[in-house]
């Protein structure tokens, strides 16, 4: 029974756990772009995590930057770049469409490609090899036909 009391005990307590954090900010529409913006960074430590979600000190220290950011007057665009150039393309959940990720989403494409024309390839020269194994094969037939008369 004890044992069941612990358990509920310690399932409880799972929700003291979540991030609270409360800002004072001087305009609702600016809590309303912290809110979007804290679910489009990621936790550099956590990876899975959005700053959000995450109760690491470096995603508090984001959060407060964020807020600090916010309250300057830097706009949403400024702020990601910042984020970007200090953490690299990784701290967005949603990259930019440059070079470099663009290669990301099109490699797989690429080399599927690649693999099609070299398995049409394979497959198209197979029956060649068979042809002339077959031809091969009746001359042999022909040759121990000789021999045996």
């Amino acid at each position: 029974m004890r044992l069941c009391i612990y358990i509920v005990t310690l399932l409880l307590s799972l929700p003291v756990s979540a991030v609270i954090e409360t800002y004072e900010f001087s305009r609702p529409e600016l809590e309303a772009r912290y809110h979007r913006l804290v679910d489009e960074l990621r936790c550099p430590k956590c990876q899975n995590q959005t700053i959000a979600d995450s109760n690491a000190p470096i995603s508090e220290d984001l959060r407060r930057r964020l807020y600090e950011e916010l309250e300057a007057g830097l706009t949403d665009e400024e702020i990601i770049d910042g984020m970007v150039d200090r953490y690299g393309e990784f701290v967005r959940y949603n990259p930019a469409s440059d070079g470099a990720t663009r290669w990301l989403w099109l490699a797989p494409w690429i080399f599927l490609g690649i693999g099609g024309v070299v398995w049409a390839a394979v497959t198209s020269g197979r029956g060649k090899v068979n042809a002339t194994s077959n031809e091969h094969a009746k001359d042999i037939a022909e040759l121990l036909q000789e021999k045996s008369k």
